[in-house]
């Protein structure tokens, strides 16, 4: 059969079945797998072995230092690449439950969405590639090229042992590449590949003076206040037009490519329209920064947090006697969490010693593919075959994934092709997938497999 009327053949089988694989996930969704709570991850790792093992793959549930991992292989290709598919099948906690209008593990569709909690993160887009790979040994009996599929369950606590597995695992995990289905879409409605995600490391700050809270006009100007002492701290750490002055910050960024740079020009941008749906007056400083350097060129410094003192209603005059901030940042190029937390802790040592800087446990590094990688031109085929448009291509995306494992541990590209629509709540209250996106995220892991199919392994 050519190959036209291959991939043709699967997308009519797609086409029959959408109904029934629309059944199947709703199903799979009714199963919790919450990580942080360690809820159900064992009962849908269990699930997904049978699951993978009854569609034709060879699958084991593997165990890491934390909760196991699901990898399943068809492997009988020969002489064609091999496609790593990573996914994630633990899912964000669902609180506030008030704020579903449905219950969240009681998949509901209203107005052609799917809405559940892990439906777009990450449960309904590597479904969608589960049911690609289904759908050609179905109609063929055969893979059109070899596949490692790798489900985690610690990627919504930050993936804290992927590293240690795929190290331990490089044999057993040896691909050509590997594709990530996870995240939105770009935010104007359009395909898009990511080259490669920014790293992240969280901290706290905690500063304590006095034993106890005190009066503010007995003591206030004679006992030092914690929010001030962390206040300043701060402001040496980023300064007011926006620049992070802490030294040797920016050690390993790396200057964007040509290619890197053309691509980001291509993106569609509507800045006012942007600032108008978050109700904002202005962009972060530096204001002259263009809007996709910010998102994939350049880290970040995020107070995500500031707590002390008095906030409940009306005025306390107390002088606090401690208070704390949490913050993270967002890395990338050659940055590496654990210099770049070492870096903070010393600024801190030096700048406000009586502050006690506390590092998370462990980080994540930005990973990096280039744009002009030879898979690059496979991988857009599959998305005009599927979806019939071009996929944009963005160097960098702008949340965080362990992608860093594939890239620098197994030493091979990378890329993330987001499913889900850009507006889909993940981690929110009423998280959901348009069933639209759903099947297009469906055919395109069909196209995907057939493009590689075409080619040999390098």
């Amino acid at each position: 059969m050519p190959s036209s009327d291959a991939l043709a053949a699967v997308f009519e089988y797609i086409e029959t079945n959408r109904a029934s694989f629309l059944d199947r996930l709703i199903a799979y969704l009714r199963h919790p797998s919450i990580s942080a709570e360690n809820i159900g991850i064992a009962e849908v790792g269990a699930l997904l072995v049978e699951m993978l093992s009854d569609i034709g793959l060879e699958t084991s549930l593997m165990p890491t230092a934390g909760h196991p991992m699901v990898v399943a292989r068809w492997e009988k290709a020969p002489g064609k690449p091999t496609v790593l598919l990573y996914g994630h099948y633990d899912v964000q906690p669902p609180d506030p439950l008030e704020k579903w209008l449905s219950p969240p593990f009681e998949p509901t569709i209203r107005d052609g969405r799917l809405y559940a909690r892990g439906v777009g993160d990450n449960k309904g887009q590597h479904f969608a590639q589960i049911l690609a790979i289904e759908s050609h040994l179905k109609v063929h009996g055969v893979l059109p090229c070899n596949v490692i599929l790798m489900l985690e369950g610690e990627e919504e606590i930050g993936s804290p042992n992927i590293a240690g597995f795929v190290r331990a695992n490089k044999d057993v995990l040896k691909a050509d590449l590997a594709v990530t289905a996870d995240g939105p879409r770009h935010a104007s409605g359009a395909a898009s590949i990511k080259f490669g995600s920014r790293g992240v490391a969280s901290f706290e700050l905690r500063c304590h003076h006095a034993s106890r809270d005190v009066h503010s006009g007995n003591f206030g100007g004679v006992v030092p206040n914690p929010i001030w002492t962390l206040v300043h701290l701060l402001g040496t750490m980023k300064n007011e037009a926006g620049e992070i002055t802490i030294e040797g910050f920016h050690d390993g960024v790396e200057p964007p490519s040509p290619e890197e740079l053309a691509a980001v020009e291509r993106l569609p941008l509507d800045v006012e329209a942007f600032k108008h749906s978050l109700g904002l007056a202005r962009l972060d400083a530096p204001a002259e920064r263009p809007f996709y350097d910010r998102l994939c060129f350049r880290p970040t410094l995020t107070i995500n947090g500031f707590h002390g003192g008095y906030g409940g209603p009306g005025s306390k005059t107390v002088l606090p006697n401690e208070a704390f901030v949490k913050c993270d940042v967002r890395l990338v190029g050659a940055q590496d969490p654990e210099d770049v937390l070492r870096k903070i802790a010393a600024h801190v040592a030096k700048h406000a010693p009586e502050v006690e800087f506390i590092a998370a446990e462990k980080g994540m590094q930005p990973s990096k593919t280039p744009i002009a990688s030879p898979f690059t031109p496979m991988l857009r085929r599959a998305f005009v075959a599927a979806q019939g448009v071009e996929p944009l291509l963005i160097p960098a995306g702008f949340g965080s994934l362990p992608g860093y494992v594939f890239t620098k541990i197994l030493g091979i590209p990378a890329f993330v092709t987001p499913y889900a629509n850009p507006d889909e709540a993940n981690h929110a209250p009423n998280e959901n997938l348009t069933l639209d996106c759903f099947y297009s995220g469906l055919r395109t892991g069909a196209a995907l497999l057939h493009e590689l199919g075409q080619s040999r392994a390098p």
